[in-house]
């Protein structure tokens, strides 16, 4: 499965409207290289022996054009799974010793770690009193895009801003990777001591789990996005206790998660 459908509150010109919403699905995958895990990667669920037999050839891993043996150990709830590849041990090349160091972490803080066991879940939601106004969105977008004067130039770059509680900006930053960008602004936070000022996170591009787990651990209430939210980011936005609102464009915006 692909897709899967959400309930959701949108928004158009001030306007509150329930919706079902259809989201991508954003799932772990744990491979495993003869029944010894090697790395986690997040994906949509299909396609999976495609995308581990692309993935151990561009990190050089294994490069024959002898096919390989896929089996899967275990799928668990919201689509985390385990496939164990068969690879003859004189047949793996020197990019089986870069366990961690995959080109996929540079995307996805958890795609890297090397067991599902590795990604931990939170016991408690944040505490924090801040609701948040759907009404301010377009302005706030309109102030971030002022600042980004990278993206002027080359249409090519993400930002990331924090607002305080009054709506102020505190923070924007740019780079070429979303997740870059949002840990720029928390790490300028931190350098000058404002980050329990920080009330809301705007993002330019779509909002995965790895957005909503930088905001928890930042304890950021609430996050925005210019485009779509995955499944998982939902999900953890839930449980964690984070206002999740996207598709965030001019007077309209989707309501996944508030503060009850």
């Amino acid at each position: 499965m692909q897709t899967n459908n959400y309930e959701a509150i949108q928004i158009s010109n001030q306007k509150f409207k329930k919706i079902e919403d259809v989201l991508v699905v954003e799932a772990a995958l744990q491979i495993n290289i003869n029944n010894a895990p090697f790395t986690v990667v997040m994906r949509t669920p299909g396609d999976d022996f495609e995308l581990i037999r692309g993935l151990l050839y561009a990190e050089d891993v294994y490069k024959d054009a002898v096919p390989l043996e896929f089996e899967i150990v275990k799928v668990e709830k919201n689509n985390f799974c385990i496939i164990n590849v068969t690879i003859p041990e004189n047949k793996l090349k020197k990019g089986y010793l870069n366990k961690r160091t995959l080109l996929s972490v540079a995307s996805c803080g958890i795609c890297g770690k090397q067991k599902l066991e590795d990604l931990s879940h939170v016991q408690q939601k944040l505490d924090h009193s801040f609701i948040f106004n759907p009404q301010k969105i377009e302005s706030m977008f309109a102030l971030m895009k002022q600042k980004q004067t990278t993206f002027e130039i080359s249409g090519g770059s993400h930002a990331a801003a924090i607002f305080d509680e009054n709506y102020n900006l505190l923070v924007l930053k740019e780079d070429i990777g979303r997740h870059n960008a949002v840990d720029k602004v928390v790490g300028a936070l931190i350098n000058s001591n404002k980050l329990k000022q920080a009330a809301s996170l705007f993002v330019s591009g779509r909002v995965s789990y790895e957005i909503i787990s930088k905001a928890f651990f930042a304890k950021i209430p609430t996050v925005v996005a210019i485009s779509a939210c995955s499944t998982l980011s939902v999900d953890f936005a839930k449980e964690f206790g984070i206002c999740l609102i996207g598709f965030s464009r001019g007077n309209n915006a989707t309501i996944y998660s508030k503060k009850q």
